[in-house]
Order: C-alpha cells, then structure tokens, then sequence
C-alpha cells in the first residue's frame, strides 16, 4: 500500500534540500531528482513544489506523461482533499 499524505506534509517539501513534491489529482510525486530533467525546465517545477500543481500540469500534459513518469515519481496519496 502506497504511503498517505497530508497537505502540510507536501507544503514542507517545498526546496533542494527539504526534497520536492508536488500533488496531482490525488497522487504525491518526489520531483526532487527529475527537476533537472524536466523538458520544460526546473523554474516551473520549483514555482508548484509542495503544492497541488494538478491544474497546472493538466495544463501542459496529458495522461500518457503521467503513465511514462508517474510510476517511478509517485510516492503516494493525499489523505484529504489537496487544496494548497
């Protein structure tokens, strides 16, 4: 069973050195290591760390880029409803 997250527990992973996550719909990712491989550069990625990012990505990708990262970025889930 994946791991549960809180919201603040995502909201304290904001930086380099905390480690970096960010939610999707209901799934926690640790970006940490895959900020430098973002094809559309850190800066985003660093702007949504420790914060619901969902509209966002949505924005800018669809289902197959979270099936081709999701599976080794996802760590676990939000426990309630990610309104950060």
């Amino acid at each position: 069973m994946s791991k549960q997250f809180t919201t603040a527990d995502v909201a304290s992973h904001k930086d380099a050195d905390a480690g970096m996550y960010i939610i999707v719909d209901d799934g926690v990712y640790d970006i940490t290591t895959f900020v430098d491989e973002h094809p559309g550069g850190a800066k985003i990625l660093k702007r949504v760390a420790g914060k619901d990012a969902t509209k966002q990505f949505w924005k800018y990708h669809n289902e197959s880029v979270l099936k081709k990262y999701g599976g080794k970025l996802k760590i676990g889930t939000v426990k309630e409803s990610a309104k950060l």
